[in-house]
């Protein structure tokens, strides 16, 4: 569904700058060639052409009779001259033909119907205004049909004349130029071309118009070539008057071209599914033309989004930094009281040992409960059998996370509580950098940093970026206003105190880790980010598993933003993060990556419909722009930024999927769906790590 969503959008977009004619513009012309294709009853012959039965009797020309002049009109309708034309040709009973493209058709549907109830004929002139003679079959099919659409959309009717662009006399068609119009009359089509063509596109004076609309010789028969559309044109307008009055004077009358060879009217009506898919194809242009300024004020929304974001974590994450990095910085006086760390775990077999093995090495003391909670693989039997003097076991019926947490914390020892996961590995000096923030006696909880272990993979290359650029750095940001609104479930540390104001840990949403944050939050307490409290986990080896596991986020945190959402209104002390972090929360993990796809699909319509050198460029330097604070994040973190070589793939693919797991979750928050704690398949691949 949500491919589907974005290639519905394309397509909007694609069909909006056909009806602008943005798309598929092609300005060129076919340079003249020979003409030994063309028959010479067609070079010397009339200015209308049939060339319906081309392949058999061989093409017709057809001559405007004596005192006979047609007028047509290319390019049209304008909506500020062809109605000017209009009346002056009513003004003095006359019909004549227009040639219209398909683009203006759909832009000025009422001026179509005003053409055909005037009495008028219409011929097409294909959709985009392109050179059919560069073109291929399927091409110039598709510039008939789709004009043909969009006639019997807005007027319902159909037309059996064709006018290629940029052609003027018979005697001009060369081998370029003649399959055209062999094409076009294998397909019904009768193609009329000039006898004057007055060259007022050029703006070359009314005199100049009116005399070269006058016929060759007195009382031949004309077809006359002027213009309703492209441009300035009150020279035709003011020219048309008088070439009427001066024919007409001559003893001239005027004919539309079906009636100067006596034949039934090219312009028809239609019924049925011609109809029907003629409106739907106009409807829809209309409702994509309507679409595009929406799309485009949400694409600003996006980079407003985006751009704000960068600099307030550039600014924000600096300070941070300076900050935990002076020398003289402390929150108080320095933490060395013991320390519970509680470790839930589900079918954790693979990761456990490696787990309790680099708390082993912890510099700071600690008592390890690790909560089995209904394990099936033998996690338990594990624990039991390293028969580590510093860790409690406890087994549990499956209850889910939320449950084997509590569990813990009745049966913590110690008033100070860090949490990790299962697979989560921590440095020897983690834990006590992770509770010296509890030195101020306002802290309420502490949020670690967590690092991708496995990050030698492409894909784990990408959650290693995503980790400390998307992950980390917005920790600094939120640390700086106070409104942390997640604690990683790898590596976090509570008072008592805190949890149990809240009432624990909660089964309310997915994200327990989110809406206990939030709780403390909301209870006035404050919470940090400790740099140095460095985790290693174990992120998913491939893309079913991160799905599972960024769709339950996802959904959970947007539950937790639900539970809390009378914070907005609170004048207690969860009134600032209930008017400032959870808007920034949905505004920066919501809204922006829910519309970032526009980006995308701005950026594929602008490569292959409309500019693009220019489109690639902005792509480019967005691309440097973001490249550049990943640089930075990693800079703080004390990274190798040798994995930002992936970035480019990363924003092509990574982003999009993370973009379909948020849509997805979005429509099952809206609809009220219910997830279970899923379970990531581990390895076991990330070990202890040596001291950074």
């Amino acid at each position: 569904m949500p491919l589907c969503l974005l290639a519905c959008l394309l397509a909007l977009l694609v069909l909006r700058g056909l009806a602008q004619n943005e798309v598929f513009h092609d300005e060129q012309i076919a340079e003249s060639i020979d003409k030994t294709t063309v028959p010479p009853e067609v070079l010397n012959g009339g200015p209308i052409v049939d060339a319906r039965g081309a392949d058999n009797a061989g093409p017709v020309s057809y001559r405007v009779p004596d005192h006979t002049v047609v007028l047509s009109f290319d390019d049209g309708p304008s909506p500020e001259w062809t109605p000017k034309i209009l009346d002056l040709l009513a003004a003095h009973h006359i019909h004549a033909s227009f040639f219209v493209t398909g683009s203006m058709t759909c832009r000025n549907p009422d001026l179509i119907r005003k053409i055909v109830a005037g009495g008028h004929e219409i011929g097409l002139h294909t959709f985009t205004h392109a050179d059919l003679a560069r073109q291929s079959h399927t091409r110039i099919a598709w510039e008939l049909a789709q004009s043909q659409l969009a006639l019997a959309g807005v007027a319902g009717v159909h037309s059996a004349l064709f006018r290629p662009p940029y052609s003027s006399t018979a005697n001009a068609l060369d081998d370029a130029s003649y399959p055209v119009i062999k094409y076009a009359g294998a397909h019904g089509y009768l193609t009329p071309f000039i006898d004057s063509d007055t060259d007022d596109w050029k703006r070359p004076g009314v005199d100049s118009i009116v005399q070269a609309a006058m016929p060759n010789r007195p009382g031949a028969g004309e077809l006359i070539l002027l213009h309703d559309a492209g441009g300035d044109r009150s020279q035709t307008v003011t020219a048309l008057e008088k070439i009427i009055v001066k024919l007409q004077a001559e003893g001239y009358r005027f004919a539309t071209i079906s009636e100067t060879l006596g034949a039934s009217p090219a312009t028809v009506p239609v019924h049925g599914i011609p109809l029907w898919a003629g409106k739907a194809f106009v409807w829809t242009t209309r409702f994509a033309v309507v679409l595009m300024p929406l799309l485009v004020g949400l694409l600003a929304v996006v980079g407003f989004l985006n751009f704000g974001r960068f600099a307030l974590m550039i600014v924000l994450a600096t300070v941070h930094a300076r900050r935990s990095r002076r020398p003289d910085f402390a929150w108080g006086p320095p933490v060395t009281e013991p320390v519970t760390v509680l470790i839930p775990a589900y079918n954790e077999r693979e990761c456990i040992a490696n787990t309790l093995n680099s708390l082993a090495v912890s510099d700071h003391p600690i008592e390890v409960i690790v909560i089995d909670d209904g394990s099936t693989d033998g996690t338990a039997d594990i624990v039991e059998a390293m028969d580590l003097p510093f860790v409690r076991l406890i087994r549990k019926v499956n209850g889910g996370k939320s449950t084997a947490l509590n569990a813990g914390i009745a049966a913590a020892t110690h008033d100070l509580i860090v949490m990790m996961d299962g697979d989560t590995v921590f440095e020897p000096s983690t834990v006590r950098a992770l509770v010296q923030p509890f030195g101020d006696p306002a802290v309420g909880a502490v949020a670690g940093n967590a690092k991708v272990g496995n990050r030698q993979t492409l894909i784990g290359a990408w959650q290693h970026i995503e980790y400390v650029l998307g992950f980390n750095l917005d920790r600094r940001m939120y640390d700086m206003l106070n409104i942390m609104p997640t604690i990683p479930g790898a590596v976090g540390a509570f008072r008592r105190d805190a949890l149990q104001r809240v009432g624990g840990m909660s089964d309310d949403t997915l994200a327990e880790d989110c809406d206990v944050t939030m709780a403390i939050l909301c209870d006035g307490w404050r919470i940090v980010y400790a740099e140095h409290a460095r985790a290693w986990t174990e992120a998913p080896a491939g893309f079913q598993q991160l799905w599972s596991q960024r769709y339950r986020w996802s959904y959970g945190t947007m539950q937790a933003m639900w539970k809390h959402r009378r914070s907005v209104t609170d004048r207690g002390p969860a009134g600032r993060f209930g008017r400032l972090g959870l808007p920034m929360v949905a505004l920066f993990g919501v809204v922006a990556p829910l519309l970032a796809p526009l980006i995308d699909v701005f950026f594929l319509y602008g490569v292959l419909f409309v500019d693009a050198p220019r489109t690639i460029y902005a792509w480019a330097g967005f691309l440097l722009l973001q490249g550049a604070l990943a640089w930075y994040a990693f800079r703080l973190d004390g990274e190798k930024p040798w994995h930002l070589v992936t970035l480019p793939v990363q924003q092509l693919v990574y982003r999009q999927l993370m973009y379909i797991v948020l849509l997805q979750s979005s429509i099952t928050a809206i609809t009220g769906g219910r997830l279970r704690w899923q379970k990531i398949r581990r390895t076991g691949e990330v070990a202890a790590p040596v001291e950074a």
